[in-house]
């Protein structure tokens, strides 16, 4: 397999040649369709039109394989390309990400009209792919078993001009019997904290002011390394870095939560008062079963020290319902934790077999109806907590960084939407200064939804931020572009909102 140090940009493509790319799962497929953007686009592409929707010259597909699904919907989209690309000469189709590390030769096999095949681990090879397939007129299929180069030093197209995916390590070493993305990723390698944090001044200098630092097991982070602190002087680090306002990450394992880190998060400022910390279940037989190494009593006594150091701390978690062998009195189990932990918001989701998973072949397998009856009643206690947790911030003055379509009703409102300090989304009223994407206004909280809050009164303040000059820059950058080249597709590198309570999570953490 040819090295991944002859990757060049200067690949023969005319400027007009557009490009599409379709993402899905987790925080790791986003930040990677990130940089296959840049790498496209220093070879010379540029982003189809918003809602081009297959129309472009190369459609790339970022896949991911925790859904039992996963490989049914790709087949059905590349089916639906297929006429398509019979009736334009020199269109491309390139899939990458978990799914085509998995399967391999199986999609040019049962999708023969696919040019590129690419897995995790060697995403800096597109370009160079899609020129060969062109040039060869056959498909190339190109999967390295092992990490070429740490992804972050590849270029990168980033979605937002005030918030940033700062990538600190890839890989993990777990081995949840309900996730396939550590063989798919292979082990942890961290980053050099020199090279995470020079990429962070460089971001800070650009005009962001938010960064997530992202990991599939973020507070591992050091062991690869041979420091189990370095995760809390990681975030310290951070905290010193003039210009950065916040510092979030996710997602991190109960397993790895020290109190280093919990003091490194309440002492640094510009460390937010916010924890995504995936549960999955709260008894302690399920746990065993899922080779998730912490029990429930340890979950919970991390959630209380949380508290402690951050009163005011919003508190997440991702939870598996109807795992195989799960009882009634183990989903009371997790019913009694989600009461106990009084989470801000919950990604909870229906188990559902992954192929090649430990847990997909396990017997006991719990019947549809029972795994949908049990999910409701989650949902319910869970959009309960929320809207009574929710309901104190009422009468509170937060500060909000303002963000950019995350709220779908704006327009019809009036109103503009906004990050709170714990990420908590809030809709305020439009002041009337100009307040940009990455500017940062101060609102008195009036109303709360189980998932948003509202501040209806006048904004209190506005503070113009050298992130909202950078997203003021890009954006009249776009509009001096060519007519039919606009953001939009995909939606990738804004930090996640909280999740939803309905919402599916890829349960990978």
């Amino acid at each position: 397999m040819t090295s991944s140090s002859d990757r060049s940009p200067a690949v023969d493509v005319r400027s007009s040649k557009t490009y599409e790319i379709r993402t899905y799962g987790c925080q790791m497929n986003v930040h990677d369709s990130e940089r296959l953007a840049g790498l496209l686009e220093e070879a010379g592409y540029v982003r189809a039109p918003e809602g081009s929707d297959g129309d472009a010259d190369v459609v790339v597909f970022n896949t991911c394989a925790v859904r039992e699904n996963a490989d049914n919907r790709l087949y059905g989209n590349l089916g639906r390309l297929a006429p398509r690309k019979a009736e334009r000469p020199g269109m491309q189709i390139a899939v990458g990400g978990c799914l085509a590390q998995k399967d391999r030769d199986t999609i040019v096999r049962k999708a023969p009209w696919v040019d590129v095949v690419f897995g995790t681990h060697n995403i800096g090879r597109l370009p160079v792919l899609l020129e060969r397939a062109r040039v060869q007129e056959e498909a190339q299929v190109e999967i390295a078993e092992s990490l070429e180069a740490f992804p972050s030093t590849l270029p990168t197209r980033r979605e937002s001009a005030y918030a940033a995916w700062v990538s600190i390590s890839v890989g993990c070493n777990n081995t949840c019997t309900f996730c396939i993305v550590p063989a798919l990723r292979g082990k942890e390698k961290d980053r050099r904290p020199g090279d995470i944090l020079a990429e962070v001044e460089a971001l800070v200098a650009e005009g962001v002011s938010e960064i997530t630092l992202l990991g599939q097991n973020v507070n591992a982070y050091g062991s690869d390394i041979g420091d189990r602190e370095a995760f809390g002087k990681l975030l310290r680090a951070c905290g010193a870095i003039e210009g950065l306002e916040r510092v979030r990450f996710t997602s991190p394992h109960p397993r790895d939560f020290t109190d280093d880190v919990i003091a490194a998060m309440a002492e640094t400022p510009n460390v937010m008062p916010q924890l995504h910390m995936p549960l999955q279940s709260g008894s302690d037989t399920v746990l065993k079963a899922m080779r998730r190494s912490y029990r429930q009593e340890r979950y919970l006594g991390i959630i209380e020290r949380v508290r402690a150091a951050i009163p005011h701390a919003a508190i997440t978690t991702d939870i598996i319902v109807g795992f195989p062998g799960e009882t009634e009195e183990d989903f009371e189990q997790t019913l009694h934790v989600v009461r106990e932990a009084r989470f801000a918001q919950a990604f909870t989701f229906q188990y559902s077999k992954r192929p090649g998973t430990p847990a997909a072949t396990m017997e006991d397998q719990i019947p549809k109806e029972v795994v949908q009856a049990r999910y409701e009643r989650l949902v319910a206690l869970q959009e309960e907590i929320s809207w009574e947790e929710n309901k104190k911030q009422v009468g509170r003055t937060l500060e909000l960084m303002v963000a950019e379509g995350e709220g779908r009703k704006d327009g019809a409102t009036h109103r503009l939407s906004g990050r709170a300090p714990d990420n908590r989304l809030v809709h305020f009223t439009k002041p009337d200064e100009e307040a940009r994407p990455g500017d940062v206004v101060t609102v008195e909280i009036t109303y709360a939804a189980p998932h948003h809050l509202l501040a209806e009164g006048p904004v209190l303040g506005v503070r113009r931020t050298r992130a909202g000059d950078a997203w003021a820059k890009r954006n009249a950058a776009e509009a001096a572009k060519p007519a039919g080249v606009m953001l939009g597709l995909p939606k990738v590198g804004i930090p996640e909102p909280l999740p939803a309570a309905t919402a599916a999570a890829c349960g990978c953490d």
